[in-house]
């Protein structure tokens, strides 16, 4: 009696296996008539990198060479007029750059064009820092007034410092490859170390040489032997506004 009730028992563990193994393939079945997922739809503003024409291309070169040239980007006239197509042109060509992830634009700033991909270059990786002009005694390096406009650097220049840019007037470091109206980028800092050039201001006027410690000397020296080193003595108020990091050089430099 004991054998024949525990078949039943088997008998039922047995019919379940059959049951189950038969609803498997329901199962497979109907999970193949499920529609499959859509793929997500690719987000607005993502910049690509897709082949440009040849106008786009001529476009993209000039406001490179406009860069190179004066340290800043061109407004679409100077543009037009450099490609001598007209400025309705220059916008539809720069808005399908855009498009295709090779230009960002500030619609808000007549020079706010921004070159972040180069058809002949590597990702360039352009941040903007202000040009300043002369610094007058007593007033902060930034104030609105110093401000000239602003220009496209490499971001792997400055890294995350702040950062300015200079034009160079005169030729008093001409041996150190710092021509006149080349333009320094240079890292704003208090401080600075022995044989280090440098961007300070004495006495109220702004001048780019090579500082120079020695004990108890204090000098900034130029790296052109017509001129003579400026002694820095008590009497004299001495700023470092920062160290020169780079230079941008004009295409077309101005004749001595």
């Amino acid at each position: 009696m004991s054998k024949s009730k525990s078949q039943p028992k088997s008998a039922s563990k047995s019919s379940a296996k059959a049951a189950s193994a038969k609803a498997e393939p329901s199962t497979k079945a109907e999970s193949s008539t499920k529609a499959e997922p859509k793929p997500a739809p690719r987000k607005r503003g993502r910049p690509r990198i897709d082949t440009i024409t040849t106008s786009q291309k001529r476009v993209l070169k000039g406001i490179e060479d406009c860069m190179h040239a004066h340290g800043y980007p061109p407004t679409i006239q100077e543009l037009a007029d450099e490609l001598s197509i007209t400025a309705p042109s220059v916008h539809g060509l720069i808005k399908q750059l855009e498009r295709k992830g090779y230009l960002k634009r500030d619609s808000r700033k007549a020079r706010g064009l921004n070159v972040v991909y180069s058809s002949e270059h590597p990702l360039l990786g352009l941040v903007e820092i202000p040009l300043v002009g002369m610094v007058a005694a007593g007033q902060p390096l930034m104030a609105q007034e110093n401000i000239l406009g602003n220009i496209l650097v490499d971001s792997r220049l400055i890294r995350s410092a702040p950062c300015f840019a200079l034009r160079v007037t005169g030729n008093s470091m001409k041996d150190a490859q710092i021509n006149a109206g080349d333009i320094v980028i240079v890292r704003q800092q208090p401080l600075a170390q022995h044989n280090d050039i440098v961007v300070a201001q004495i006495d109220g006027e702004a001048t780019v040489k090579r500082l120079y410690l020695q004990d108890s000397v204090i000098e900034l020296r130029p790296e052109n032997t017509r001129y003579r080193p400026i002694r820095i003595t008590p009497e004299n108020d001495l700023r470092i506004l920062g160290k020169v990091v780079a230079v941008q050089r004009p295409k077309n430099p101005p004749l001595d």
